[in-house]
């Protein structure tokens, strides 16, 4: 377990990386990210202590973290310190009194993501979703019904923000991730590698209850509002999801989650 490093001072160098967090999200860490509550660092030590790279805690948090710190290595410095002096080095009241800094890992390519999958498999791929709500909302879903990969476009939001961290319970830690390249074809890609490539339409007229899952299925979902374009869309199958007193949408996360719910349940 690795030792516990009294901080007094929200000056303390050594605890530089956690300063004004709320500025410092917005012009990025350069490979590093923080991740917030005790929730995420859990599923952070879980799903992968080697990118740990130090923790900063409320003291009266320390006994609750006992088995998680005892999955740290050694050497990753574990600083704890009171709620006003992490408050002062956040640059914002910290009411979950526990941050780590992590490093992100480095992405495969989308080729490789979808070349490492079983015979069975279903990934998702997102294409402008840039709302952290939204995207961190996705991973959770992507983590709960086992998929196999994410893949993102160049327009998509990042990930390892700290919200979308935060929303996705730490899930964007632990699923499979990849990013296009600018102008790669994911379509094609995907029926490469014998994907049947899924998008939602209320214009469809096959409906999700009557779909048979495909062995390995590819889930396309856009951003609110503009969604897909049509360019992909005519490229792929469509279905839709039926609803009551005339709406024709929903929310992109509670889709992802209609979705891949069918996807893994439903009689093939």
């Amino acid at each position: 377990m690795p030792d516990l490093i009294p901080i007094d001072d929200p000056n303390d160098p050594r605890v530089a990386a956690y300063r004004d967090i709320k500025e410092r999200d917005l012009v990025g860490r350069q490979g590093l990210f923080i991740a917030e509550g005790e929730t995420v660092l859990r599923a952070f030590v879980r799903d992968a202590p080697q990118r740990v790279r130090s923790l900063l805690i409320d003291g009266k948090r320390i006994d609750k973290l006992g088995e998680v710190l005892a999955g740290l290595a050694p050497e990753v410095p574990v600083h704890v310190a009171g709620q006003a002096v992490i408050d002062a080095i956040a640059g914002f009241h910290l009411h979950r009194g526990v941050l780590a800094v992590g490093a992100k890992p480095e992405p495969p390519s989308a080729q490789a993501l979808v070349a490492r999958t079983g015979p069975r498999a279903v990934v998702l791929v997102l294409m402008g979703v840039a709302n952290h709500d939204n995207l961190g909302g996705i991973f959770r879903n992507a983590a709960a019904f086992g998929v196999d990969g994410v893949i993102l476009d160049g327009d998509c939001c990042d990930p390892f923000y700290r919200k979308a961290i935060r929303v996705s319970i730490g899930a964007t830690l632990s699923v499979p991730t990849a990013w296009l390249g600018r102008g790669e074809d994911v379509v094609a890609l995907l029926a490469r590698h014998g994907f049947q490539g899924l998008a939602l339409s209320p214009a469809a007229g096959e409906t999700l209850a009557d779909l048979t899952p495909p062995a390995r299925a590819a889930v396309l979902l856009g951003a609110e509002g503009p969604g897909l374009s049509r360019a992909v869309l005519d490229r792929v199958r469509t279905v839709g999801i039926p609803m009551a007193n005339g709406f024709d949408s929903l929310n992109v996360a509670t889709t992802s989650g209609i979705v891949l719910h069918h996807l893994r349940f439903a009689k093939a």
